[in-house]
């Protein structure tokens, strides 16, 4: 996937945290710690693997492909890839407002480790809390 059809897909996925932009997902592509996992056009996933650690950065499904199992396939992906890079443990933060998503981690075996306080910011105004959550590798 290119970075102007990752962003289009982004947009199409997030209005909090804002979608990236095509330089953003050029930027991420250019730096070697970072892996980009696609299933299609229809979802991909972004990662990094640094130090013993992996960060989920983020995880794009189009709403028209949803519920098809394409996230879950893309989260195991990015957990075998993390193991091949060394990372021995895994986490992200997602939005508090995304309750599918946090089934979608937790059902693969992440855990509530903390929570960041209205940090994510939405158009409307309001901050939403972040859900960071880990797993084991």
């Amino acid at each position: 996937m290119t970075p102007d059809r990752l962003a289009a897909l982004h947009a199409l996925c997030f209005r909090s945290p804002p979608p990236w932009s095509a330089a953003d997902f050029a930027s991420f592509a250019a730096d070697p710690l970072t892996f980009l996992l696609v299933e299609g056009d229809a979802a991909f996933l972004l990662g990094r693997a640094v130090a013993g650690e992996a960060e989920l950065l983020t995880l794009a499904v189009a709403p028209e492909s949803r519920r098809l199992g394409l996230g879950a396939k893309l989260l195991s992906r990015f957990l075998y890839q993390a193991r091949l890079r060394g990372a021995d443990q895994a986490f992200l933060e997602v939005s508090a407002q995304n309750p599918a998503a946090v089934k979608l981690y937790e059902s693969q075996g992440f855990i509530l480790s903390g929570r960041r306080r209205g940090y994510y910011a939405t158009p409307e105004g309001p901050r939403v809390d972040a859900l960071v959550m880990t797993r084991a590798l």
